[in-house]
């Protein structure tokens, strides 16, 4: 049985300029948890502290459409009952894992740089063979992330992609991420000595694979990203 950890972030603090709190983009974990539930996967989701909340602005009809509105929806949906199951990473971080999804929202700015134990999820994950992938923010769970075994960040050398700058300055929250004292997907990645790809436009679905880390940037990419997780995974384990 292929083993996911879906992680997600914990931080549902204030973010926005209006005063909005910003927390967990909805379709960015349950459009994969739709891919790979869809392969017959177990998955676990789990959190730094074991807690979430969703971020407004990912609950909109702009952001919630289709199967992922109606799994949303349906409160006995396999997503919301695995959900409502969800794990404190430390309580899981010695189980094996074949796959470690990072879901995202402008949350794990906050948290995933400094989440101890799901990075050590991921690295245990990637160190035993299995793949490790991102979307849209969640690649900040890279940042502060040491390989044990080549003592250099865990992403240097590799390309990887995540929410653009561009991005950033069309919502209107670069002098908010300033302000706040984060770093932008693309300050992570250069200051971890990985190349950061960039799509030709900030909303166009894209992801980058380099050997077991996939990553894709936005959540347009949610699956696309998760598909090429599976592909990766499955030549890892042919």
């Amino acid at each position: 049985m292929v083993k996911v950890l879906l992680a997600v972030s914990s931080y549902h603090g204030p973010f926005y300029p209006n005063g909005d709190h910003t927390g967990l983009y909805a379709s960015e974990a349950i459009e994969p948890f739709l891919e790979l539930a869809q392969k017959g996967y177990d998955i676990t989701i789990a959190s730094e502290t074991g807690e979430f909340e969703y971020d407004p602005h990912s609950l909109t009809d702009d952001a919630l459409q289709g199967k992922v509105k109606e799994v949303y929806e349906n409160k006995d949906s396999a997503f919301n009952t695995a959900l409502k199951n969800i794990k404190k990473a430390a309580d899981v971080v010695d189980e094996k894992f074949h796959l470690f999804f990072a879901s995202a929202g402008h949350a794990t700015l906050f948290d995933y740089p400094n989440a101890k134990n799901l990075q050590k999820i991921l690295l245990n994950t990637y160190l035993n063979g299995g793949v490790v992938a991102a979307v849209c923010h969640g690649p900040a769970i890279f940042d502060n992330l040491e390989n044990p075994e080549t003592k250099e960040p865990l992403i240097k050398g590799k390309k990887v992609t995540g929410f653009t700058d561009k991005g950033e300055e069309e919502l209107g929250l670069v002098n908010t991420i300033k302000k706040h004292d984060l770093s932008t997907i693309k300050q992570i990645a250069e200051k971890e000595g990985a190349t950061y790809v960039e799509p030709k436009g900030p909303w166009d679905a894209f992801a980058v694979v380099d050997g077991k880390i996939v990553t894709g940037v936005n959540p347009q990419s949610a699956f696309a990203t998760v598909r090429d997780a599976i592909v990766a995974l499955e030549s890892v384990n042919s």
